[in-house]
């Protein structure tokens, strides 16, 4: 009779571990099917920069029939004076600044909006997350009409200047959010300590806010590093270009367009956000899981 019921146990384990790896297997079966479905655009662009304009055009397969790195050398090379290295230069002119001063700014304003009472907070925060449902069409000519009577056009000014204000609602809203979810005990204990306001938010409150600054810096790389109409706009000398007004550039529609080295230069425009992104992948869903959830 016990020989019966082990027997009996052992073929419920099994049947139960079986249904387990089964359900394992298509699990991951399916995730992997739709990654490969999400991911196939990059490795077909990929794939497709090794290839000749008439393969581009005569096969859907990501594989080439060859790999041919003459494009990267002619793409990089380009059909001006200037290579794509003036203009990756270019783009990190315009990345870098706006991405530390994002890093800065928005912190420090988010700080303000949470943690302190000053004479309408509550309109001006009302203001603030207005700004996030304006289209940006609407300020374009206002801007541009600004900077052209400062004298600031052809110039990096305007596609630097609105971090220095923090003028990303977005990204000070999110750290509101996270502001809020700290207990405003850390502040207290922090300033019996005999620190400051400032005191209090660089070494108390600017660490926790790390992984949520991370997210907003790598947002802002992003965005800005395939900002195609905020120079087109503002930047008028092909020595100021960035990457994507000199992707654009490439593609000259009175000659015939070497697609294979646009797409070349395209998967190369896009490798530092990919790096970046892998980089501090941790860090990034870290803020956007504590930012959604404390807030």
């Amino acid at each position: 009779m016990a020989s019966e019921i082990k027997m009996d146990s052992y073929k419920k384990n099994a049947f139960v571990k079986n249904k387990q790896r089964i359900n394992t297997t298509i699990r991951y079966t399916l995730l992997i099917s739709v990654a490969f479905l999400m991911l196939y655009p990059i490795i077909w662009l990929v794939g497709a920069s090794f290839k000749t304009n008439a393969e581009i055009f005569t096969s859907i397969s990501f594989i080439p029939s060859s790999l041919d790195f003459s494009s990267y050398i002619k793409g990089w090379e380009t059909g001006t004076q200037f290579t794509f290295t003036t203009f990756f230069i270019n783009t990190f002119k315009i990345v870098i600044p706006k991405v530390l001063l994002t890093a800065i700014m928005c912190p420090i304003v988010a700080y303000g909006f949470a943690r302190f009472d000053f004479p309408f907070k509550k309109i001006l925060f009302s203001l603030l997350i207005s700004t996030l449902f304006l289209p940006g069409v609407v300020t374009r000519i206002p801007l541009y009409m600004l900077w052209n009577q400062l004298g600031f056009l052809d110039s990096y000014v305007p596609l630097i200047a609105p971090a220095v204000f923090a003028q990303e609602p977005f990204f000070v809203f999110m750290l509101i959010q996270f502001l809020r979810g700290i207990p405003k005990e850390f502040d207290e204990a922090a300033t019996i300590d005999g620190c400051n306001s400032f005191q209090v938010f660089t070494k108390v409150l600017l660490p926790i806010l790390r992984p949520s600054v991370v997210t907003i810096s790598l947002f802002q790389f992003m965005w800005s590093m395939n900002d195609f109409l905020g120079p087109l706009i503002y930047i008028s000398s092909v020595e100021k270009f960035p990457v994507a007004i000199a992707l654009k550039m490439s593609m000259d529609a009175s000659s015939s367009i070497a697609w294979n080295q646009v797409i070349a230069m395209s998967v190369i425009s896009l490798l530092p956000s990919i790096i970046l992104f892998f980089c501090a992948s941790k860090q990034f869903v870290d803020g956007i899981s504590a930012g959604g959830i404390k807030g």
